[in-house]
């Protein structure tokens, strides 16, 4: 980590936060005596979506050491106990009850909807505080419970992508989803039921059975078949930028491709075949790297002054959603569970993704990004198109 060279950022950066941190006393609750805030992070470190968990994990750990830079919170180190999941629903719950028996309070993670799913109930039933910075899923936070998110639900998702296409023209929607999946599924139904409150109609639909699977040309010739002008995805990065763009166009699809968060991550290192076919792609994000703000081209200078590389979208959620643990232990001046709670619950956070307010089920509410991808010479590349609210 190269502490030194992003220091002077580090401290503009936690001014900008206005978390009001070092005004807090010395801690208490869970932490009793002991030197640091211990907070447990749970993330795919490993596996096919290893991407979001690393980019999770590296925002996390910047920002740890940010805030213990400039003194901690409230004279208190922070200390991260960091799990891999895997991907995995059995694994995810394994790390969650071991960092119970830990004694951890208070948990940034998991990363994907179907693990988070599975360990809500757990996080509620022990009363541990549970964020997780990039499960989109709906039934992920209910209203009076143990967990929250600093990323907005897949119905929004689903509304602003069925409300892009038909403001730019697109009435004949084809979707693709696997059945299978909570995110997935999520997303789809959200379209679906959104598009005909804009004058779209879904003329095909169509489902894989797994995230894995890497042949869609039969769904694709199908969707070609159908006169659809535009291509509802739900997938992640690597089934969308090597398999379903590049089939769906061989199969005679010439229409718009718009997909979820989960687009993230096609460019640069999931593009195959021919570059002129991933034109006319969109897809919704929680930010953009060409925004003005303060915040977030400090943030996007830190991280890739430590890790030499541009913040994707999931680490700006979990730069954000450790952040608003920060600002609730600081609050709560403890990691004991109830105190931290009641400090998010209704929270008003300023950060990298957005000025937002956490709505009575934990969820932020906030506006959502279009990204869009375009050749760019022997490549693809990938530019802010507009804001969608």
């Amino acid at each position: 980590m190269k502490t030194k060279k992003i220091l002077t950022l580090v401290l503009a950066m936690v001014m900008i936060m206005s978390l009001a941190l070092t005004g807090c006393g010395g801690g208490g609750g869970e932490t009793g005596g002991d030197e640091t805030y211990k907070i447990g992070v749970i993330a795919p470190l490993t596996g096919n979506v290893s991407v979001y968990g690393i980019a999770v994990k590296n925002a996390a750990e910047l920002a740890k050491d940010e805030i213990n830079a400039a003194g901690g919170i409230g004279g208190k180190m922070v200390e991260l106990v960091i799990m891999d999941d895997k991907g995995d629903s059995t694994e995810g719950v394994s790390a969650f009850n071991k960092l119970v028996s830990d004694g951890i309070t208070v948990v940034l993670g998991p990363v994907t909807s179907g693990v988070t799913g599975a360990v809500t109930s757990i996080a509620n039933s022990e009363g541990i505080v549970m964020l997780t910075p990039t499960s989109t899923a709906d039934t992920i936070t209910t209203e009076s419970d143990y967990v929250f998110r600093s990323c907005f639900k897949d119905s929004y998702q689903g509304i602003m992508g069925a409300k892009f296409l038909s403001e730019n023209g697109y009435t004949k929607a084809a979707v693709l989803y696997c059945a299978g999946d909570t995110y997935s599924k999520g997303l789809r139904d959200a379209f679906v039921a959104a598009a005909p409150d804009f004058g779209i109609e879904v003329v095909v639909d169509e489902a894989s059975s797994s995230m894995d699977d890497t042949d869609f040309t039969t769904q694709a010739t199908k969707i070609a078949a159908a006169g659809a002008d535009s291509l509802f995805a739900a997938y992640y990065y690597n089934a969308a930028g090597p398999y379903i763009i590049p089939q769906t166009r061989a199969a005679g699809f010439t229409g718009a491709v718009m997909g979820p968060d989960g687009f993230d991550g096609i460019v640069p290192d999931y593009i195959t075949g021919t570059m002129a076919d991933y034109n006319n792609v969109f897809f919704t994000n929680h930010y953009s790297t060409e925004s003005e703000s303060e915040i977030v081209q400090n943030f996007i200078t830190n991280y890739n002054a430590a890790y030499g590389e541009t913040p994707n979208a999931l680490a700006a959620l979990g730069y954000d959603g450790i952040y608003m643990l920060f600002k609730a232990i600081g609050e709560a001046e403890s990691t004991e569970a109830a105190a931290v709670k009641a400090s998010l619950d209704g929270m008003e956070f300023e950060g990298v993704t957005g000025t937002f307010v956490l709505d009575e089920t934990g969820t932020p509410e906030k506006s959502v990004a279009i990204i869009e991808l375009y050749e760019d010479g022997d490549s693809v590349s990938q530019k802010f198109n507009k804001t969608q609210n």
